[in-house]
C-alpha cells in the first residue's frame, strides 16, 4: 500500500528531476544555441525564429506539465495531513 510519506518523497524527487531537466534544456538552448540550431535546421529546414519559438513553446508546455502532474499533487498531499 502506498503511504503518504512515500508519495510525498516520490513527487518531490520527480519535481526536482523534472526541473533539473528543464534547467538543462534551458542552459543548452541558451549557451549552445549556435551549435544546436544547425543540427536541427539541417533535418527540419527551420528558420531561426521557428526554432526558437518551438523550443520556448516546448519549455512552457513541459513546465506546465511539471506543475500539473508533480507540484499540484505534492501540495495536495501536504494539505491532507
Amino acid at each position: 500500500m502506498l503511504n503518504l510519506e512515500f508519495a510525498r518523497k516520490f513527487l518531490l524527487l520527480c519535481t526536482a528531476l523534472n526541473y533539473g531537466i528543464l534547467l538543462l534544456w534551458f542552459i543548452v538552448f541558451t549557451f549552445a544555441h549556435d551549435w544546436v540550431y544547425p543540427l536541427h535546421g539541417r533535418w527540419l529546414h527551420l528558420t531561426r525564429d521557428q526554432f526558437d519559438a518551438i523550443h520556448y513553446f516546448g519549455m512552457a508546455i513541459y513546465k506546465i506539465g511539471i506543475l500539473i502532474f508533480n507540484l499540484v499533487p505534492l501540495f495536495a498531499l501536504y494539505f491532507l495531513s
